[in-house]
């Protein structure tokens, strides 16, 4: 049987992440309060946050606006990690 946080995007108990997905203390802390599938949520927010901020993941600031909104997206911290302004999913007519 899998391991289980209390996932604080889902506000429920559910599978947990096998390892920590970033490192230092915020991956620690995603580790311990982040489920399986709220991560899988937030990698589509972040192709989109990539995508509509033309970040690059090999510049230091970028990386830095990233956790920003990672804490913002999984612990409600700051003003970041919302879908971004303007954004239009194609999806939805």
């Amino acid at each position: 049987m899998p391991n289980t946080v209390q996932c604080v995007v889902l506000k429920k108990e559910a599978e947990s992440l096998e390892y920590a997905p970033h490192p230092g203390e915020l991956g620690e802390r995603i580790l311990a309060n982040v489920s399986k599938e709220a991560w899988g949520q937030w990698l589509e927010r972040l192709a989109m946050i990539i995508n509509e901020n033309g970040l690059n993941t090999s510049d230091t600031e970028s990386l830095d606006l990233i956790e920003g909104h990672m804490k913002g997206f999984f612990f409600s911290e700051g003003n970041l990690g919302q879908v971004p302004s303007g954004f239009k999913d194609a999806n939805v007519k």
